[in-house]
């Protein structure tokens, strides 16, 4: 554990928890943070519309999907309304298995096995590059009854395309009929071509290691599922809250969300 923490090297979930204004972060992801938002001005706002977008999703799933379990990859660092809160406020018998691996992440972890008591929460330090290891660990989940497999703001950390798209139908796979997936994932699609050219440079440049996809790549992913309305849009588009305080752009958020049902 100790030879994996290095607060040296930036890590995407604190990086994160810097942009939602958290303080669970080191000078390297600050340093990384703010790289970042120099390449892509929007990307605070960007990080809260995602996360408002894992909110609208999970209270979609949990309170007109009927899903009662959970499989939420790429956690990040606990904060307000986690996938476990949203989802037990609907139905306090909700399962959910949280993964992600980052060490710092499980040393907060006690914030989200905070279950009501007629459900069950499980935090597993693992990576989404093995999806068969994940799948052996999540005991606390029936695969026989649906799952909703979330993958929020983590797949575009994969950079191969061909690698990422099958690890997500290996997870999809091996979930039964009814089963959801919920997913974001970064895109230039929207953005002008300056900050397009802005973001390729600091991904050339070794200062992102965020991958965008296009509609067409974001798809992929989607092969096979039946889209629920809206479809694939920005995020802040998805079912957007009209009480909310933000409401950003698709250039503000620029990442793709869908939820979709596997039939």
């Amino acid at each position: 554990m100790t030879d994996r923490f290095d607060t040296g090297v930036a890590h995407p979930a604190r990086r994160y928890d810097y942009w939602l204004g958290g303080k669970d972060n080191f000078a390297a992801d600050r340093e990384s943070g703010d790289l970042l938002a120099r390449s892509y001005p929007a990307a605070r706002i960007a990080a809260r519309a995602n996360r408002a977008f894992l909110r609208r999703a999970v209270r979609y799933l949990a309170a007109e999907a009927g899903i009662r379990q959970f499989l939420d990859i790429g956690t990040g660092l606990p904060t307000a309304d986690n996938t476990h809160q949203v989802a037990q406020r609907v139905a306090p018998e909700s399962h959910i298995v949280y993964v992600d691996n980052d060490p710092m992440v499980m040393a907060h972890a006690r914030a989200l096995l905070t279950s009501t008591p007629q459900g069950r929460t499980r935090y597993l330090e693992e990576d989404l590059r093995d999806p068969r290891k994940i799948l052996a660990e999540t005991e606390i989940l029936d695969v026989d009854r649906p799952v909703a497999l979330i993958l929020v703001a983590v797949v575009h950390f994969l950079p191969e395309q061909a690698a990422a798209t099958e690890i997500v139908h290996t997870l999809l796979d091996a979930l039964p009929a009814g089963s959801h997936l919920a997913m974001s994932c970064a895109t230039t699609d929207f953005l002008t071509p300056e900050l397009k050219a802005n973001w390729d440079e600091a991904l050339r440049t070794g200062r992102s290691d965020v991958h965008p996809r296009t509609r067409a790549e974001f798809a992929e992913f989607f092969a096979g599922l039946d889209l629920v309305d809206p479809g694939i849009v920005a995020v802040g588009d998805w079912r957007p809250d009209p009480d909310a305080d933000e409401h950003p752009t698709p250039v503000d958020a620029s990442l793709f969300g869908a939820v979709a049902r596997k039939p």
